[in-house]
């Protein structure tokens, strides 16, 4: 596929690098347009590009930035009707331990209304970027989760289909709404990582009874 990354920090780098291991086309673009070339130049293969420019022809832009900054980022590469965003974000308070949102909408419906052209699914928003970065692996046959939320089916799949690519199994969290649990469950995560001093290698999963 043809992916356009939104944001060269630690989450778009571990995309962009996951994204070239996988053998797909990938542009990054950020505020900060040098640090997209310097996230380029670590994973040859992947481009640069202005902003403007990064999401022509893209299948997948995913949305990998804080998610203040989420709505004028998508804007800015000037999606077209109907391509397919992952949103990556969590609506985070300043020393990350709450959510800003919740309850009644989350910030991945905030972006979908925002953005109403686009093609919104949750994705990824609980896996912290160490884990992106090493891969979906864990070894022993297991492998990392992506919870997908979306009322697109269609773009839904093709998220699917793109994280299984990287390795990731993906469980099917429903329609959009479902975000609401998805951001505080990332946000437990996020707790137990760094509040309770588990660090950045850990992930929430489902698991059922054979």
């Amino acid at each position: 596929m043809k992916v356009t990354v939104i944001g060269a920090g630690n989450m778009g780098s571990a995309f962009v690098k996951q994204l070239v291991a996988a053998g797909h086309t990938v542009t990054v673009t950020a505020r900060d347009l040098d640090k997209a070339h310097a996230t380029a130049a670590v994973h040859p293969g992947a481009e640069a590009v202005a902003a403007d420019r990064a999401a022509v022809d893209a299948d997948v832009v995913v949305l990998a930035t804080g998610y203040a900054d989420a709505v004028a980022a998508l804007q800015s590469v000037n999606p077209k009707d109907g391509q397919v965003v992952i949103d990556i974000t969590n609506p985070l308070t300043a020393d990350y331990m709450g959510l800003t949102l919740g309850h009644t909408t989350s910030a991945a419906e905030e972006i979908a209304r925002a953005v109403p052209g686009v093609r919104l699914v949750k994705g990824f928003n609980t896996v912290f970027a160490q884990m992106l970065a090493e891969g979906a692996d864990l070894g022993g046959g297991r492998k990392l989760s992506v919870f997908l939320a979306s009322d697109d089916a269609p773009a839904k799949a093709t998220v699917q289909a793109l994280a299984e690519s990287l390795g990731f199994e993906t469980i099917d969290a429903g329609g959009l709404r479902n975000a609401r649990y998805l951001e505080p469950l990332a946000g437990l995560n996020i707790y137990l990582g760094y509040g309770a001093g588990r660090g950045t290698g850990i992930a929430p999963t489902w698991v059922s009874r054979a």
